[in-house]
């Protein structure tokens, strides 16, 4: 067994006046906060696999991470000769997720809801772990292990790294994943989404000034989940970290600029987004299965990285479930909040696999009366403009179960009354069947009509199925064949 608790442990100074902990529910199952610990946690329960040292960075390390996808988290030691080890894989199942925050599998979207609305602040720190080794002669592709994913790729890319930017009149964080193309020695191209860090860029280019940023690579699974949330403009998401850690999330300033940024983490790369300058990026394996084609996009320049002395470098392979998930459970929470506040039967939400996790989105309701089935489909296509295709089913239907909500669809929808088409709306950009992020949505009510008779729509059941124990009635054949067993 991997055993990387001794890698764990560093005293870190606060600022005066400052305390070191502040828990909150400690009567709570306690939550994961290191990604060495989390890496324990796997290795404790074999779901995290050890390579063989040297591994290849191009293609092979994501096809190895790609086949133990949702199954095992990979560690690759010495990839391609780097000194530094890369692990893949970290959050790829729904259940690990929860057992991160230290929450059952049915709380998850609730407790992830509750960070969101009531974040907790950061605690500055003076010195830190992820500031143990400065290099301040940059070359990205020497200092860092860099993976090559699919095979289309442009070249190497980070995929993992947390982009933490202020904005310029506020001096507010944010915190998000895009990915980085290694452009030159100190050169990264940013595909920069029209969000809160495309809009604080836009607001220094307006100005003519750099936009500081930050790139953290090597994290605790939570604070790569709270860097998803779907928050408002100038909310820090590693404050949401915070609440989902249960405590102030440690944080130190960069050495190049004012940005805070997580002070356990095992990597950070801090340079300037650099006005008026676009060049190539891209193509690049993302989300929805395709490519993301090339295009001028933004420029990040480095100034500096520091890491620990025995840090991780963690990637996530583009379309793989790590990727997927770290998106749709922040997505799934803000969709229920946003239909409960004004469908309060909505009972749970699901982001399916088949749809990316981001385009199909199942809702289960408790039906009160007709109609009301199209007005949730509005509100899900207003909560997200990635939504696409949303199935409503009632509450006997497991919607984390594709098979049940094909059979809703197959037995409780006709096409010529329970359809609702959207032509030419705003979607997303990735998907390759619209046309520059317009297209249309859909939607399906899969729900049984209320004035149905009681037996029209009733499922089948063999009573008594779920108790029984078969294994305790097998027969004893002692190598006979069934032929002698029926002849008793």
């Amino acid at each position: 067994m991997l055993h990387l608790a001794a890698m764990t442990k560093h005293d870190i100074p606060t600022k005066p006046g400052c305390s070191r902990d502040r828990n909150i529910g400690d009567n709570a199952p306690q939550p994961v906060r290191a990604l060495r610990d989390w890496l324990d946690h796997l290795a404790a329960r074999d779901r995290l696999t050890v390579l063989k040292p040297g591994v290849d960075l191009r293609f092979a390390l994501a096809a190895i991470a790609k086949r133990l996808d949702g199954r095992r988290a990979t560690l690759f030691p010495k990839p391609g000769g780097h000194p530094i080890p890369v692990v893949s894989g970290l959050i790829s199942d729904r259940g690990w997720m929860a057992e991160a925050m230290g929450v059952e599998p049915g709380e998850l979207l609730a407790r992830f809801q509750e960070a969101a609305l009531d974040p907790v602040p950061w605690q500055e720190v003076t010195s830190a772990p992820v500031q143990e080794i400065v290099h301040r002669k940059v070359d990205l592709a020497q200092l860092l292990p860099l993976p090559t994913h699919n095979e289309h790729d442009s070249g190497p890319y980070i995929t993992a790294g947390l982009m933490i930017v202020r904005n310029p009149r506020t001096g507010k964080q944010n915190v998000s994943i895009h990915r980085c193309q290694l452009s030159g020695p100190n050169r990264l191209g940013v595909l920069l989404l029209p969000r809160h860090a495309h809009l604080f860029f836009e607001m220094a280019e307006q100005r003519g000034a750099p936009l500081e940023a930050a790139i953290v690579v090597g994290i605790d699974p939570l604070t790569l989940l709270a860097s998803q949330a779907i928050a408002p403009v100038d909310v820090d998401e590693l404050e949401i970290a915070g609440a989902l850690h249960r405590r102030p999330l440690p944080v130190v300033k960069c050495l190049t600029s004012e940005l805070r940024v997580p002070a356990e983490a095992e990597i950070v790369i801090e340079g300037r987004f650099l006005p008026g300058v676009r060049e190539p990026e891209g193509p690049f394996g993302e989300f929805p299965q395709y490519y993301g084609e090339r295009g001028d996009r933004h420029v990040m320049e480095v100034d500096v990285v520091t890491h620990r002395r025995d840090a991780i470098f963690h990637t996530v392979g583009g379309g793989g479930l790590e990727h997927l998930l770290l998106g749709a459970i922040p997505r799934e929470a803000t969709l229920l909040a946003h239909l409960k506040r004004t469908f309060p039967n909505v009972i749970d939400v699901h982001l399916s696999p088949g749809g990316t996790m981001r385009y199909h989105l199942y809702v289960q309701i408790k039906k009160r009366q007709e109609g009301e089935a199209k007005n949730i489909m509005m509100g899900a296509f207003a909560g997200s403009f990635d939504v696409k295709h949303v199935i409503v089913v009632d509450d006997d239907v497991d919607i984390h179960n594709p098979t049940e909500v094909e059979w809703a669809v197959a037995t409780r929808f006709q096409a010529d009354r329970d359809l609702l088409v959207v032509p030419e709306s705003q979607g997303s950009k990735l998907d390759p069947s619209t046309r520059d992020g317009v297209g249309a949505k859909m939607g399906l009510d899969a729900t049984k009509p209320l004035s149905a008779g009681e037996m029209v729509f009733k499922r089948i059941r063999v009573p008594g199925e779920e108790n029984v124990d078969v294994e305790r009635l097998l027969a004893e054949t002692g190598g006979s064949s069934w032929r002698d067993v029926v002849k008793g």
